[in-house]
C-alpha cells in the first residue's frame, strides 16, 4: 500500500471510529455511511423515528469538519424555503439573494417523504449538479456536497413516495434499525449522549475530505471487477418481478462505491469482495418491484446470490 493511501486509511478509521462512539452498535452502516461521503454521494437513512438518523448526520458533519444544515421536512414546505429568496433591500435599491439552507456542506434533508413531490424535487438539481438554480440565476453549492436525506416507512400517514427520479440521486441506502441489547444498554446509562455528540471534535476537515475524495477516484478498476459490475446490472434487467433493471448510471454507482470501500480496506484496488458490500446499499432502492407481476420480486442479494464472479 503505497504511504498516500496508508495515510488516508488511518484517516478514515479515526474518523469513522469518532462516529462509532455516538451511534453505537451499527459499526457498518456508519461504515457506509463515510463511504458514501468520500465517494461524493448521497445517503438515503430510512427508518422508523428516533433510532438515530439525525444523530449520524450531525456526527458525520461533526467529525468530517463540515458545515450542517438541518431543514425539517413538512407537507407545507415550499422549495423557496430550501433554495432561498432574492429580498428588495430599500437602502441600496436592489435586490439581495438570501440563500436557503440548502448552501451546507453536510445539508440533513428530514423526513424528506412528508413533503410534496414539489418540494422534493427541489434538490435534484442541487444532488445531480452541485449547483441550484434560482430566479434564472446558477448558483454553485459548497464542496464538498453531501445530502443525508431521512425517511420514515411508506405506510406511515401523511408520506409520499419519492420519485424514482429522485431515489435514483442518492448513491446509498441504509437501514440503522434498533441497535442490539447491550449497545441499547449502554446508551440508557450514558445520561450525557447528547453532550457527547455537541462535543465532538473535528478529525478531518474540507481540504481533507477533498484530498480523500481525490483518492478514491484513483482507485484502480480492473477489467475483471468492471465485468463483474457489468453482469451484475445486466442480471438484474433478465428478471422477472421488476420494472426495469438497473441503469448505466447504477453500474457507475455501484464502481464509485466499491473504489471508496476499497479505499477504506486500504486497497489501490477494487476486489469482488468491496463490490459486494456495496452492492445491496447501492442497488436496492433502484429495484422497484413490477406492479403486474404476481412474483416476489428478487432483491440485491438475489441478484448477487446468482451472479458468478467472473
Amino acid at each position: 500500500m503505497p504511504y498516500e493511501n496508508h495515510s488516508v486509511h488511518r484517516q478514515m478509521h479515526d474518523a469513522i471510529a469518532a462516529v462509532d462512539r455516538i451511534i453505537l452498535g451499527k459499526s457498518l452502516e456508519t461504515r457506509l455511511a463515510s463511504c458514501c461521503l468520500i465517494a461524493g454521494g448521497h445517503l438515503l437513512v430510512e427508518d422508523l423515528p428516533g433510532v438515530g438518523k439525525t444523530t449520524l448526520a450531525l456526527a458525520m458533519a461533526r467529525v468530517y469538519g463540515l458545515d450542517y444544515k438541518r431543514i425539517q421536512f413538512t407537507s407545507d414546505l415550499l422549495p423557496a424555503d430550501i433554495l432561498g429568496v432574492s429580498i428588495f433591500d430599500a437602502s441600496t435599491a436592489r435586490f439581495r439573494f438570501e440563500a436557503g439552507p440548502i448552501f451546507s456542506d453536510v445539508l440533513l434533508a428530514d423526513e424528506i417523504n412528508r413533503a410534496s413531490p414539489k418540494t422534493q424535487s427541489a434538490l435534484l438539481e442541487a444532488m445531480a449538479e452541485g449547483q441550484v438554480t434560482v430566479e434564472g440565476e446558477t448558483r454553485p453549492l459548497p464542496s464538498p456536497y453531501f445530502v443525508i436525506a431521512t425517511q420514515n416507512p411508506r405506510d406511515q400517514l401523511g408520506t409520499y413516495p419519492l420519485p424514482e427520479s429522485q431515489l435514483d440521486r442518492f448513491l446509498m441506502r441504509v437501514s440503522l434499525g434498533y441497535p442490539p441489547a447491550e449497545a441499547e444498554l449502554q446508551l440508557l446509562r450514558d445520561s450525557d449522549h447528547r453532550r457527547m455528540v455537541d462535543d465532538l471534535a473535528p478529525v478531518l476537515d474540507r481540504d481533507a475530505v477533498h484530498a480523500i475524495q481525490a483518492a478514491v477516484a484513483a482507485v484502480h478498476v480492473s477489467e475483471a471487477a468492471a465485468r463483474y459490475i457489468l453482469a451484475l446490472v445486466q442480471h438484474s434487467r433478465s428478471l422477472p418481478g421488476l420494472r426495469h433493471g438497473l441503469s448505466p448510471r447504477a453500474g457507475l454507482a455501484i464502481r464509485r462505491a466499491a473504489q471508496a470501500w476499497a479505499l477504506l480496506e486500504g486497497r489501490d484496488g477494487v476486489l469482488p469482495e468491496d463490490i459486494q458490500q456495496v452492492f445491496a446499499p447501492v442497488a436496492g432502492h433502484r429495484l422497484h418491484a413490477s406492479a403486474d407481476s404476481e412474483l416476489e420480486a428478487p432483491t440485491a442479494r438475489d441478484i448477487l446470490s446468482a451472479v458468478a464472479i467472473p
